[in-house]
């Protein structure tokens, strides 16, 4: 599945020319014919084959995806390979190899938070921010589905988010405020508050808060807020932070139902091997 439309990905092979090709090496390859065969160079989580296959498509090759993403990979295996003329190749793949390198970097990174929370807490539901690197967006959503985490939303699709900045501006009362007028525009829809203490969340719950999300929380902290709801709220507390892999187990088992983690997006991107050969 595509999620960078052709505009995208050559507005990336205009942005991110070889060296080699800028210098004018690629246009003196004339018209030869090469093959280019990209693979892992160590485990991890492949993403992102699909856009690099088309990347080389629109430079006029012939590209083959070895593996889809969302799959397990280990070193030395075939992740995409290309034939078409050596300029063409030799122009995109800088960019094809950039993309897959970033994208499958956050699709392992988000599978080693899925699975060490879940070895902790088989129920854990883990997610990712829809808030990511400018720009990277549909990308991100693609490597942290990869990865096997979900994009964060409300319990409701339509949930309206009231965070901590919008409260500093109306204090309690003024929470208290929005969240009956939000009620009353439209009883049906869910509201998501963001707190940042056990004291702010059990305000928010007795306020009529849908789902409580905890702001950048100890799991100790997370744990006791979780016990103070438990007796008569019945919502869904989320925890978000950039929580990286050792920490997800304990998180996992704070009493959360969700962890959102920011962390993928600033995972150092997978390596990965190029080699061309002629003919």
């Amino acid at each position: 599945m595509l999620l960078l439309d052709d505009t995208a990905l050559t507005c990336l092979l205009k942005r991110d020319p070889a060296t080699a090709a800028h210098a004018g090496f690629g246009p003196a390859l004339g018209h030869r014919l090469a093959t280019v065969a990209m693979r892992a160079r160590a485990p991890g989580t492949a993403c992102g084959t699909e856009e690099g296959a088309r990347m080389f498509a629109l430079l006029g090759c012939a590209a083959d995806v070895a593996v889809e993403s969302g799959a397990t990979v280990g070193p030395g295996d075939l992740l995409l390979a290309a034939r078409g003329p050596a300029a063409a190749l030799v122009s995109g793949w800088q960019a094809v190899q950039g993309l897959i390198e970033w994208a499958s970097g956050v699709a392992g990174s988000t599978a080693g938070i899925v699975r060490a929370a879940r070895a902790a807490n088989p129920g854990i539901v883990v997610a990712c921010p829809q808030k990511a690197i400018p720009g990277a967006r549909p990308l991100a959503l693609k490597a942290v589905t990869a990865g096997g985490a979900a994009m964060q939303r409300g319990r409701a699709r339509d949930a309206v988010l009231v965070l901590a900045e919008h409260r500093a501006l109306g204090g309690h009362e003024g929470l208290v405020a929005r969240i009956r007028q939000l009620r009353a525009a439209d009883p049906g829809q869910g509201i998501v508050v963001e707190v940042g203490s056990c004291e702010d969340a059990l305000c928010a719950a007795g306020y009529g808060a849908d789902t409580v999300q905890l702001a950048r929380m100890t799991p100790a902290e997370v744990a006791a807020t979780a016990r103070a709801l438990a007796a008569g709220w019945n919502g869904e507390l989320v925890v978000t932070g950039s929580i990286a892999e050792d920490m997800a187990a304990a998180y996992a088992t704070s009493g959360a139902h969700v962890l959102s983690t920011s962390a993928p997006y600033h995972s150092a991107p997978e390596e990965i091997e190029v080699a061309f050969e002629a003919g």
